[in-house]
């Protein structure tokens, strides 16, 4: 082959494995920020029901199912669920676990089933789910109104709750009996992307990059509605959304306090995580953050200086432990030791992403009820 020939060949074979290198990084980019919103996260297993009486289902045994707590079950044809603990003392087969049934909701959770769990336990509105009266409203956001609801309370302070990747607006109902009880006023904000709100111009999450813009805008319509101050409740992405609104908010001075469940703080480990979990292939992960940074932008710099200990401004109760596979607990108990004076984190075990009130209900509405008295 003679040496220009050759060449071309070369730069040929280079550009072609170039350009199969940036398509593959593209697909696995989209399969991890391209989800759509209350889709159970893909590293949670599929589970078969094996039965179901009125007050007890028989599970698939897995780690997941023996995770202590509370949790929704998601199933075809509209199944959904709610169980509680492990019943030990049930006689089961060994490949099997049995949980109480609290309640179903939609469905038949008929043997053969295939579910998933999910944090999420309501399905509807506050009335409907809760039967706690509620307002639904707009908020104009920077991209088109925000529908969210309104769970009206006596106190001037109000609690802005943000659900996360894997989720929607429903998954904070979850808090709402909590807030309620103490007449705490929580607004619930569907953001860019979610159903009913402006999608993301890109069609991808960004972690909180761009969309704490629409919690600013919530923010904003609070204090049009009378609220003196905010706290913002966030659980993964949304715990994020809400570190980026403290740092960067131009009202962020009526902010009054910080809950992060499951917080973001490592943006190219949690693009890499949830790469992983859609069963990206691992060499395909390094390419997965960089199309991710080609695409929306330079997040991880962005999101350690939002997350910076040092600019740590308002009391931060945080929430996260070390079974989260999508947002490494390591950099949450880094900031709480950095700032000890500002900065408090309630570890829980046994517990996957946003799911650390599933764990524990009652440790951690007791430690969110210690860390709001003096706010509120």
């Amino acid at each position: 082959m003679r040496p220009a020939t050759a060449a071309a060949a070369a730069v040929t074979t280079v550009l072609g494995l170039g350009a199969a290198a940036v398509a593959a990084g593209r697909y696995a980019c989209d399969v991890a920020l391209g989800a759509p919103p209350g889709r159970p996260f893909p590293g949670e297993p599929r589970l078969t029901v094996h039965s179901a009486d009125p007050d007890r289902i028989t599970l698939t045994r897995s780690l997941a199912t023996l995770r202590p707590g509370t949790y929704g079950i998601d199933g075809g044809d509209g199944l959904h669920a709610v169980v509680g603990p492990v019943l030990d003392r049930v006689p089961h087969a060994a490949d099997t676990v049995v949980r109480r049934l609290e309640r179903i909701e939609s469905g038949i959770p008929a043997a053969g089933a295939r579910v998933r769990l999910t944090p999420q336990l309501h399905r509807g509105t506050p009335e409907t789910a809760l039967a706690v009266g509620y307002e639904d409203v707009q908020i104009p956001g920077e991209l088109g109104p925000l529908p969210a609801w309104l769970v009206p309370g006596a106190r001037g302070t109000w609690v802005i709750a943000l659900h996360g990747l894997g989720t929607t607006r429903e998954h904070p109902l979850n808090l709402v009996p909590f807030f309620h009880r103490r007449r705490v006023p929580v607004l619930i904000p569907a953001y860019r992307g979610d159903p009913g709100a402006p999608p993301s111009p890109d069609g991808l999450a960004h972690l909180g990059d761009s969309e704490w813009r629409d919690v600013d805008a919530a923010i904003r319509y609070a204090v049009r509605r009378g609220a003196a101050q905010v706290i913002l409740h966030g659980f993964g992405t949304g715990a994020s959304m809400a570190l980026y609104a403290a740092a960067h908010s131009g009202v962020r001075g009526r902010i009054r306090g910080l809950v992060l469940d499951s917080p973001v703080l490592d943006w190219e480990a949690t693009v890499r995580n949830l790469a992983a979990a859609h069963r990206v292939p691992a060499p395909l992960l390094p390419l997965a953050v960089r199309a991710a940074q080609g695409r929306t932008g330079p997040h991880g710099d962005r999101l350690r200086d939002a997350a910076d200990p040092g600019g740590a401004r308002v009391p931060t109760l945080l929430f996260h432990g070390p079974d989260d596979t999508i947002a490494p607990w390591g950099p949450s108990r880094r900031l709480a030791e950095l700032r000890p004076d500002l900065v408090t984190l309630t570890t829980v075990r046994d517990a996957p992403h946003a799911a650390m009130w599933n764990a524990d209900p009652v440790r951690y509405e007791e430690a969110l009820r210690r860390f709001l008295t003096p706010l509120v």
